[in-house]
């Protein structure tokens, strides 16, 4: 994969959030091939993010995330009254 797209994903997600350097902004990750390169690392230190990344061939890493997601996800369909009429 090349860099541009993991790229473009972090600039819209820090954009819609209006993330500001000492916000305290926490980026976990996998140890997938999109973010070993150096200009998404860099991007990150730009925003003032702490870089969090998972351990070699963990699932559990990825399922807690996951449940967490999943966890949030839920709580925002409800808000939004996706739900209603169910």
């Amino acid at each position: 994969m090349r860099t541009d797209l993991p790229l473009d994903a972090l600039e819209m997600a820090l954009w819609r959030r209006g993330t500001k350097k000492g916000s305290g902004l926490i980026h976990h990750s996998g140890r997938g091939s999109q973010y070993v390169p150096i200009r998404h690392g860099e991007r990150l230190i730009e925003a003032g993010a702490t870089a969090s990344v998972g351990s070699v061939a963990d699932s559990y890493d990825n399922a807690m995330a996951e449940a967490l997601n999943g966890s949030l996800q839920g709580r925002a369909d409800r808000a939004s009254g996706a739900l209603a009429g169910r």
